[in-house]
């Protein structure tokens, strides 16, 4: 791994992390290639020697090619050994049924496949996932619950870490995936109270694809049925609807299957269908 020189707060920060995960060796990371999980795995084989330190990926359904990938690819840069491990999300009913605790039941399946006997096998003494300090205040970040009755550790939740100060961690340690913008589960482009399926996943993967090889850095395509919902950032609105723009838009979201396109003005939006929800509910976000 190429490093940079860390300093002040950031070499600080690295430098909790580091003790907080001292007696962790060997340890498992719940690693998904964004930054969080990217920048605790870099921290992680800085702190503990690469050969003590595997990443450990959930594919399924819901995890978008391109993001596998990815991920694939930091971990090289970092210099960390990947392990794929394969889960079944989609056949949990509480996922399936996709209320605001849907990624619960994704994250309590990932933690329950790193079992004793895969931890026994990679001779883990500890697994520890990318909760920043930001996330940690959010309603709408269930899979925290499951995490704790895994006894995972959050190393940079615990450390203070906001996701501004990951991001310069990140820069610090040359990481690819610094700047990167997040990329959450494809499940969460699908409504809640409506079911999370293979061929809706594969939809809106198609569509995101299709939208990156536009040009699109970053989108989210939300399934409304007949309808994809596109969601891109307030910057690339107006290309969106150039004549060839639109044409190869929709023709991307007709040949996945849907049978209208549609641009959401407002832009992109975090946590659009699960904060809606809990705000209705009544649910403090803070």
């Amino acid at each position: 791994m190429t490093v940079a020189e860390l300093t002040g707060e950031d070499l600080a920060a690295a430098d909790l992390v580091a003790d907080l995960v001292h007696d962790s060796a060997p340890l498992g990371v719940a690693y998904s290639g964004g930054v969080d999980s990217a920048t605790l795995l870099a921290l992680a084989v800085r702190a503990l020697g690469p050969e003590n330190v595997v990443a450990l990926l959930g594919i399924s359904p819901s995890l978008a090619a391109a993001e596998r990938r990815n991920a694939h690819e930091t971990a090289a840069v970092i210099g960390a050994r990947v392990v794929e491990i394969e889960t079944h999300e989609g056949e949990r009913a509480g996922y399936i049924a996709n209320d605001v605790d849907r990624c619960y039941f994704c994250k309590d399946e990932l933690f329950s496949r790193i079992d004793d006997a895969l931890v026994a096998e990679l001779g883990l003494s500890a697994v520890a996932y990318g909760e920043n300090a930001d996330d940690a205040k959010r309603p709408d970040r269930p899979g925290a619950r499951a995490a704790t009755e895994h006894r995972v550790l959050r190393p940079l939740a615990e450390a203070g870490l906001d996701k501004a100060r990951v991001r310069s961690v990140a820069r610090a340690l040359a990481l690819p995936v610094a700047d990167k913008p997040a990329a959450p589960c494809l499940a969460s482009r699908i409504p809640h109270g409506q079911q999370v399926t293979p061929e809706k996943l594969r939809q809106v993967e198609t569509v995101e694809e299709a939208l990156r090889e536009l040009g699109f850095a970053d989108s989210r395509v939300r399934h409304h049925g007949d309808v994809a919902r596109i969601e891109l950032p307030a910057d690339d609105l107006a290309r969106s609807v150039e004549p060839e723009v639109r044409t190869a838009i929709h023709r991307a979201a007709t040949g996945a299957g849907f049978r209208f396109a549609a641009v959401d003005l407002k832009g992109m939006q975090s946590g659009a269908f699960t904060l809606t929800l809990l705000d209705q509910r009544g649910v403090p976000r803070a």
